[in-house]
């Protein structure tokens, strides 16, 4: 049988085609590693954990998906449901200020409405005042007014102002302690109002814990519904929250979204030194190299995606960077339309709250500091139902789990919360 020329060249100039393409999609995919993957890689030893090294950042060796839990969605209110009550029509109000940031504001709105119900008291809504003079805010510029006001209406009376006829001269200033009890308010502050007929609440602290014990006694449903019940943040403060916490999960598509927030503040980690120890031996704050050791120790990969809630990025925070490249601080996730009203104002109350709210929803809180912040952040977390909550610790061995290092407000169930939630 004859061979057709024709058919031969063709065949060839196929072949040929074929190769000529490999080649250059060879070509194109190598130039393209090449534009990724410059500088030499190289294999290291880091606090006991095996990484690499490539251009100064370290990723992991192996592909491992990280130490997550699954949310809990098992607890539910369990104070009893309030009825309406008609002593809540009283002549005399209860006014107080939200001081401090956010972990003092769910505390001071607790005992105001404790004080206002079991006096029979109407409520006058609070201003908010940060650190420095003259930082003051209306309620509304934060928080929801209309749902406040609501949630709160089988329990006392909420109104937005004082009326004019009220002098400042006639109100008492009374001062709380926080979880305040209807028999303290009995027996020290009833007494005042009856005199007076109007009074200004101020919380103090005598503890930043919020641990509950056997002394306590069952919580007041009252102070479980003003504490994890009233206060949500206004519409547009809500959504640039939401879409922070988007994008944060838009940069966690290998972990399925999810992230972890790091209360770390530069300024509080200088004041409090983190060589110092507590009374129980334990260290009270942690630097970013030992965040960043403490979360590679556990199994987070390098490509897990960290938001800080130091305000501004500073050089002390490289370290962790170089661990996860996927660090940020608020102004890298914010949308940029709104970093001037809620990054470059005077006021720091917006990024206070800002950082309670997406720590709070998180996937994993690490609290780098103690105090009320940790304490108000877990109670909100355990409320949603998210329990990891890791506080920060010396790895001796590298098959530590995650578990061993679950904050004891949740593992012991000893938070206030689980008093309002079961």
């Amino acid at each position: 049988m004859g061979v057709d020329l024709r058919q031969v060249v063709a065949g060839i100039l196929t072949i040929t085609m074929f190769v000529m393409l490999g080649q250059m999609l060879h070509r194109d995919y190598y130039d393209s590693l090449q534009e990724k993957a410059q500088g030499d890689a190289h294999d290291i030893e880091f606090e006991g954990s095996r990484v690499s090294v490539k251009d100064g950042l370290v990723g992991a060796l192996e592909g491992i998906k990280g130490p997550w839990m699954d949310d809990n969605n098992d607890l539910n209110p369990c104070w009893p449901t309030l009825l309406p009550d008609e002593a809540v029509s009283s002549k005399g109000y209860v006014t107080f200020s939200l001081t401090n940031g956010p972990e003092y504001h769910i505390s001071q709105i607790t005992d105001a409405v404790m004080v206002a119900k079991h006096l029979g008291a109407r409520l006058v809504l609070p201003d908010i005042r940060g650190s420095k003079p003259g930082d003051e805010r209306s309620f509304e510029d934060i928080y929801d007014a209309d749902k406040l006001i609501k949630s709160l209406k089988n329990v006392v009376k909420v109104v937005k102002q004082l009326p004019e006829e009220v002098s400042l001269r006639d109100i008492a200033i009374v001062k709380v302690p926080t979880r305040v009890t209807e028999d303290y308010i009995k027996e020290h502050i009833a007494p005042i109002f009856k005199s007076k007929g109007n009074i200004r609440v101020a919380t103090y602290f005598p503890s930043v814990n919020l641990r509950k014990s056997s002394q306590d006694g069952e919580t007041d449903p009252v102070a479980c519904l003003a504490m994890f019940g009233s206060l949500e943040l206004q519409p547009e403060l809500n959504i640039v929250v939401e879409s922070m916490i988007e994008r944060l999960r838009t940069h966690s598509k290998k972990s399925g979204g999810r992230f972890i927030a790091v209360d770390l503040r530069i300024e509080v980690l200088e004041k409090q030194s983190c060589h110092t120890t507590g009374v129980t031996g334990s260290k009270t704050c942690y630097n970013a190299q030992e965040i960043a050791v403490f979360l590679r120790k556990l199994g987070f990969p390098s490509d897990t995606t960290i938001y800080l809630t130091q305000p501004r990025w500073d050089s002390s925070l490289n370290i962790l960077k170089d661990i996860f490249p996927k660090t940020f601080t608020k102004e890298a996730v914010m949308p940029a339309s709104k970093r001037s009203k809620y990054l470059e104002s005077e006021s720091s109350e917006y990024e206070n709250v800002i950082d309670f709210y997406i720590s709070s929803r998180s996937d994993v809180f690490v609290p780098a500091i103690s105090g009320l912040f940790y304490a108000n952040t877990v109670g909100k977390r355990i409320a949603l139902g998210k329990p990891q909550v890791l506080v920060p610790g010396e790895i001796s061995e590298t098959s530590s789990l995650a578990t061993d290092f679950i904050s004891p407000y949740i593992s012991k169930k000893n938070h206030l919360a689980y008093s309002c939630f079961c």
